[in-house]
């Protein structure tokens, strides 16, 4: 079993901003492999379905941001699942916009949801699947993550959201490494 989570705030607000692309490539996976999110339980929407022959959830916490840990503790805990088999998926300011970088583990850098989910499993030690936003030029961080991306940027965050969902099979049909040889290079 597998937990398949995107990172998000929940509410129509906040779609299509850059901290939601969590939940867009999660939302693009339901629809590509027709796995439906259609649950409320653990705080979080999910679906249970098969991917790449794999038992998964598609999780999207309704914590908020900040609160994700909760959720994703919840169903690890109930479902007994190990940490290398939650993959995260979630926007970083640090990485250009539409470049992937998967990793096995690591640190939560200065992402909150992140900060929440090491803190509520007590464990750096499980896949993140990273989505480059970009950075702000000028101005406010909150307000950049929170903002929706523009005209120019959709047909690359597209892309991106298709790549991932790709990696995401990927690491699951054959394994991690395999995902992050294919993917880490674009």
């Amino acid at each position: 079993m597998y937990l398949i989570v995107g990172l998000g705030n929940i509410g129509s607000e906040y779609n299509l901003t850059r901290h939601n692309i969590g939940f867009e490539v999660v939302d693009y996976i339901s629809d590509e492999y027709d796995i439906k999110i259609n649950k409320t339980k653990f705080k979080a929407d999910f679906g249970k379905g098969k991917l790449a022959g794999e038992d998964v959830f598609l999780i999207k916490p309704r914590t908020y941001m900040n609160l994700s840990g909760e959720s994703v503790k919840l169903f690890k805990d109930y479902f007994k699942i190990p940490e290398e088999n939650i993959f995260v998926i979630y926007d970083d300011i640090e990485l250009p916009k539409g470049k992937l970088r998967i990793r096995k583990n690591g640190g939560p850098g200065t992402h909150n949801g992140m900060k929440s989910i090491v803190k509520e499993l007590g464990t750096r030690n499980f896949p993140r699947f990273r989505l480059g936003v970009g950075s702000p030029e000028h101005g406010d961080l909150v307000n950049y993550v929170l903002g929706r991306f523009n005209e120019e940027e959709l047909p690359i965050i597209k892309d991106m959201v298709i790549m991932t969902s790709k990696a995401v099979f990927t690491a699951l049909d054959k394994d991690l490494d395999k995902a992050m040889n294919m993917y880490n290079k674009k």
